[in-house]
């Protein structure tokens, strides 16, 4: 019984959703405050229903209740706890399920948060967005449905993916779900602020917490999941150019490049349709994404390609949405025009050429997804798009982006000069450049890829710190000192996000460069020397798990005669999945992590055993979360929260003739 009301409730939700996405538009087209008003509950109903449809799936998981299709084929009554409640988003239909509860989620916290906004525009948000709700919840009901039951259920289900039995992947989805669909509210501002004819400073000003938050969940997202691929899958690296990673890597480089070009609306009325075209970008390359993995038209490691006509639905909803909000860009072209008038050298200037850099990079790794897809189709060929076409292609934006960011943050708004602005960076610029050369003549030659993420790391975070530092004033450093610490969060927010992009640049640098690998056949006993260190595969045992069985080595590590750590890298197998795993061993440093894989027996006697020496990996992990902790000091910030600067009582909106 608890399941079919699961169900109903979904189908419940969708018949408020699409309440919700007339009645609203109606009243504010009509100025109608009654039909405008139902927004608002509806919302909160909305996120309700589909918060106890979860649940109810949640509960059949923990239960093991297996009269249900879906728990079937992704859980067993021997996985651990914590994999039966992840297993509800480790397969398509319990993940679609949770996106559209954060989807839902977000609508709600505009109901619930945004009573600073004119009562018209928030109708038509709140519109937009269950009209989306309604679109993913009719591809749950009719392609997707969780809670299928099953005629004659079994004694016992099939297990989860064992690659997805793991505490990073157990989070990296929600987040990189509330990063997806948290971009549906930028999305959804656009498509209200075109129908309202309406886009200026204050609508910027309430554009940016969204999309502030969608581009911090979607840095966490991320950094989890190259986290994960990075001890989980055994291979070493933490970014593959993989069409999932991509999936999820260019609604961010759109998210970053809407987050600066919002700063420009609220600050100076300019970028008006930058801005919009960014926010409807944003939201469709998040679809897009949705696409990849649902489709099976792309091959990835960590894809849902079951249905290709799951695909064509999703394919659908991209079109019909981006394709109509692209229409109706067109249309209100007129509304869109630019007050502020800038120089060109300027902050805008210097915004606008960092946002055609995010945009023509995110084309870049676009193009390079979907060619083999564009290729198989046209021509017949099978052709695959590795890393050596992205590291080429995609890397000079990042340099591009990384030389301009420290001097266009200083750079003053409307017209500026570029000796003074420099003034505070000729020290940083100095010191990176003489870093770089230091660095490239200590390590004898080699690639360059080291010195030159040194230089480029440095200059990004110096230069952050030099900005701030000047926003203090030109007066005794005590009292520079009072003064920054008084600075408003978002100032701090954005020096935290910029140095962390600088130390994730010199991590990905440096760990390219200076990664060491040895690949070799060792026996029970035997020692051998890698990177100055002295490993030794001690033994060799069989030690069963939970819900697999696993080959574990015991290896030593000791450097300079003295101790360093024992690890104990394995081979598992999971005999319900049949299915098998590599576990690498890791010992994380502060300068560097000794990274153990073990192969497979060889015939002649032995194992294959792959041991790395990474240099500053997890300086790559701290830089994700430094940008992200800079997103959430900015969101803190009482001039960015929902509604800031909005407190009072906005008079009614004109609405613009038809």
């Amino acid at each position: 019984m608890l399941i079919e009301l699961g169900h109903f409730a979904l189908v419940l939700a969708f018949a408020v959703g699409l309440v919700q996405a007339i009645v609203p538009l109606v009243g504010a087209q009509r100025g109608w405050p009654g039909w405008m008003a139902v927004a608002e509950p509806a919302a909160t109903a909305q996120v309700l229903l589909v918060a106890f449809s979860f649940a109810v799936l949640i509960w059949a998981f923990v239960t093991s209740d297996f009269s249900l299709r879906l728990v079937v084929a992704n859980s067993h009554t021997t996985k651990p706890l914590l994999y039966k409640i992840t297993g509800v988003w480790g397969n398509h239909e319990g993940s679609m399920l949770l996106w559209v509860l954060i989807l839902t989620l977000f609508g709600a916290s505009a109901a619930w948060f945004g009573g600073g906004l004119p009562a018209r525009l928030r109708a038509r948000v709140l519109a937009v967005q269950a009209s989306i709700a309604v679109a993913f919840l009719a591809f749950i009901l009719f392609t997707s449905n969780p809670f299928e039951r099953l005629a004659v259920p079994p004694f016992d289900g099939r297990d989860l993916n064992p690659l997805l039995q793991d505490p990073g992947l157990a989070f990296h989805p929600p987040f990189l779900y509330l990063g997806y669909v948290g971009l549906s509210m930028a999305f959804s501002f656009a498509v209200a602020a075109l129908i309202e004819g309406r886009v200026d400073a204050a609508w910027g000003r309430w554009v940016r917490p969204w999309t502030l938050a969608a581009w911090m969940f979607l840095t966490i997202g991320i950094a989890l999941g190259s986290w994960w691929a990075y001890y989980e899958l055994g291979w070493g690296g933490f970014w593959f150019w993989d069409p999932v990673e991509n999936a999820s890597f260019m609604p961010w480089l759109f998210a970053a490049a809407l987050l600066h070009s919002a700063i420009v609306v609220e600050k100076r009325e300019a970028l008006k349709s930058w801005t919009i075209l960014l926010a409807i970008m944003a939201f469709g390359f998040s679809l897009l994404g949705t696409f990849i993995v649902r489709s099976g038209l792309l091959t990835s490691v960590h894809a849902f390609a079951n249905d290709p006509q799951r695909g064509v639905f999703v394919l659908v909803i991209l079109a019909v949405f981006v394709g109509g909000a692209l229409t109706l860009y067109a249309a209100r072209a007129g509304v869109l025009e630019a007050k502020g008038v800038f120089g060109l050298v300027s902050r805008e200037s210097a915004l606008v050429a960092n946002n055609v850099l995010l945009a023509v990079s995110c084309m870049v790794v676009f193009l390079g997804t979907m060619w083999p897809l564009v290729a198989e189709m046209a021509w017949g060929r099978k052709l695959t798009v590795g890393p050596p076409f992205f590291d080429l292609a995609f890397t000079p934006f990042v340099v591009a982006i990384a030389a301009l960011m420290p001097l266009g943050a200083i750079l003053p708004w409307k017209r500026g000069d570029l000796g003074r602005a420099m003034q505070p960076l000729w020290g940083v610029l100095a010191l990176s450049l003489a870093s770089g050369a230091t660095v490239w003549a200590m390590q004898t030659g080699g690639a360059p890829m080291g010195p030159i993420g040194v230089a480029l790391g440095l200059w990004v975070v110096l230069g952050a710190v030099a900005d701030l530092w000047q926003r203090t004033g030109r007066e005794g450093a005590a009292r520079r000192l009072r003064r920054l610490v008084r600075l408003p969060r978002a100032d701090w927010g954005k020096t935290v996000a910029h140095a962390g992009l600088g130390v994730t640049i010199f991590a990905i640098a440096a760990l390219t460069a200076w990664e060491s690998e040895d690949i070799r056949v060792a026996r029970p006993g035997e020692s051998f020397a890698h990177a100055g260190y002295a490993i030794t595969l001690a033994e060799v045992k069989r030690v069963e798990g939970p819900n697999y069985i696993s080959t574990m080595a015991r290896m030593e590590v000791a450097r300079d005669g003295r101790p360093v750590v024992t690890l104990f890298p394995e081979k598992r197998v999971y005999p319900v999945a049949g299915m098998p795993t590599t576990e690498a061993a890791i010992d994380y440093g502060f300068w560097r992590d000794i990274y153990l894989v073990l192969g497979d027996p060889q015939e002649g006697g032995g194992w294959a055993v792959r041991t790395y020496i990474k240099p500053f990996a997890n300086w790559l992990w701290a830089g994700c979360l430094l940008m992200a902790l800079g997103g959430a000091l900015s969101l803190s910030d009482r001039r960015f929260r929902i509604a800031a600067g909005a407190r009072r009582p906005a008079g009614p909106v004109p609405v613009p003739a038809e």
